[in-house]
């Protein structure tokens, strides 16, 4: 649509209808016009075919909020925070778009089992309550035992967009420490990870 667009405003292309690609190559000159600026092979290949390309826009139709449920055992968590982000985003679905919601909604289990590599465990993990003196300090190895929902769900945030549709899609974000969760009835599908943490081999 560019490239027929910018034709058109340069006076190459009159009508709708795709010409041959010797009717217009003299037109202009080809460093300075507008085969430089579209790409000539790019060009000669959508004339020869007589097709124009379309933009794909999902249709709220097409939007769809699966369930899964992935277990967190021996995943090592930036790992498994990008895999969570794509299916939060709805990556993993031909009919994606950046700008549609269409993420999924992602269950992690075994949140308290996740692996942390490095020296991650003397990480800190800060919070603010919004008053005056609210600034908070955990450390991982403190939040593992006590709550380790808080782990992964900022190590999720971080792989996110910043703006408003991903504090829509983090919403769909479900984290429980154990085994054991309340969204059976949903009947989510089991996401496995395949690499896990080298120490738990």
């Amino acid at each position: 649509r560019y490239t027929y667009r910018l034709l058109c405003s340069q006076g190459v292309l009159q009508s709708a209808v795709p010409l041959a690609i010797e009717d217009f190559q003299g037109a202009h000159d080809k460093k300075t016009g507008p085969f430089r600026a579209c790409g000539r092979l790019g060009l000669e290949h959508n004339m020869r075919k007589g097709t124009i390309v379309k933009t794909f826009t999902p249709k709220p139709d097409d939007l769809t909020h699966e369930w899964y449920v992935v277990d967190a055992t021996d995943v090592v968590l930036g790992r498994l925070a990008t895999q969570v982000a794509i299916l939060l985003r709805g990556k993993n679905k031909p009919t994606y778009a950046p700008h549609a919601d269409s993420g999924n909604h992602v269950i992690v289990i075994n949140a308290a089992k996740v692996a942390l590599t490095g020296n991650k465990l003397d990480k800190v993990l800060y919070s603010h309550s919004g008053r005056p003196g609210g600034l908070r300090r955990d450390k991982y190895v403190d939040l593992l035992e006590r709550k380790p929902e808080r782990i992964i769900t900022a190590a999720v945030r971080g792989m996110l967009p910043k703006n408003r549709l991903a504090k829509a899609q983090l919403n769909r974000l479900h984290v429980f420490a154990g085994e054991e969760h309340p969204h059976t009835p949903q009947k989510p599908q089991v996401f496995e990870i395949a690499q896990v943490s080298q120490q738990a081999k």
